[in-house]
């Protein structure tokens, strides 16, 4: 076959190409076994077993102890939900975003927690704000940020001990730097409800987020108002954190959570 693509378009590895291949016959068939697979890429049979091996090293697919056939596995639910859940905060939180930013007159955000970092998943710009900074598909560092600080807050303790394993990278004068520090600001997150971030991320640049919860009652993601911090001071900050929080339960409760 040489080095050259297996066929016109994009390139593709093929070990990569034949792995989801094999998720497409077992979403067909909902179940197949080794042999079957092999015949259906034109590989020997050693091939296919080290494919879907790999495939179930990630809880792609699984395999039934007594037939010793593959489905897919609970990794493809993961995936999938990921993806679902993205989608569902976004639609069903966007008009309670724009009734936020028309309120506050701030730039409101949305985003979720993506590996150790904030993903800006949508932005409303508020009456207030001229031809501001967009960060929607941006990832920001979550221990500089009043979004990541809440998503800190509310992680299991041995995912929050990862998180902070990480330096801490300072970004102004103001960012939290020092891990007991941050802990320390994190149970007050917890207690109070609401995160702040002042001149942490960018000097100049005040921020106030609070938790979105799923059906579960989890935090899966943060609604935020930012804006210059000549317009958010101290004073202002307890009006502005007691509107995104209801915000915040508002998209909760439309995504099914009862407190």
């Amino acid at each position: 076959m040489g080095n050259s693509p297996a066929r016109e378009g994009p390139v593709t590895v093929q070990s990569v190409d034949r792995a989801v291949t094999v998720l497409e016959i077992l979403a067909r068939d909902g179940e197949a076994g080794v042999t079957q697979i092999a015949a259906e890429l034109g590989v020997h049979k050693s091939t296919a077993f080290r494919l879907v091996s790999a495939l179930e090293h990630r809880d792609l697919v699984t395999q039934d102890g007594e037939r010793g056939k593959y489905r897919l596995g609970l990794g493809i639910v993961r995936l999938a939900g990921a993806t679902t859940a993205r989608m569902d905060v976004v639609q069903i939180g966007r008009p309670v975003c724009r009734e936020l930013a028309a309120q506050i007159g701030e730039t409101v955000n949305l985003t979720l927690l993506s590996g150790h970092e904030v993903l800006y998943v949508d932005q409303v710009a508020g009456p207030s704000t001229l031809q501001p900074k967009n960060w929607v598909g941006r990832r920001l560092p979550t221990h500089a940020t009043s979004n990541g600080k809440v998503l800190l807050a509310h992680l299991p303790p041995d995912r929050l001990a990862d998180h902070l394993a990480c330096p801490l990278e300072r970004l102004t004068e103001r960012t939290v730097t020092d891990r007991g520090a941050l802990e320390d600001e994190l149970a007050a997150v917890r207690d109070r409800g609401y995160a702040t971030a002042v001149d942490e991320l960018e000097f100049g640049l005040t921020a106030i987020a609070a938790p979105v919860r799923d059906a579960r009652g989890e935090v899966t993601a943060t609604v935020s108002g930012s804006g210059p911090s000549f317009r958010l001071p101290a004073d202002r900050i307890p009006a502005v954190a007691s509107a995104v929080c209801r915000a915040a339960d508002e998209i909760s409760r439309r995504l099914g959570w009862t407190p």
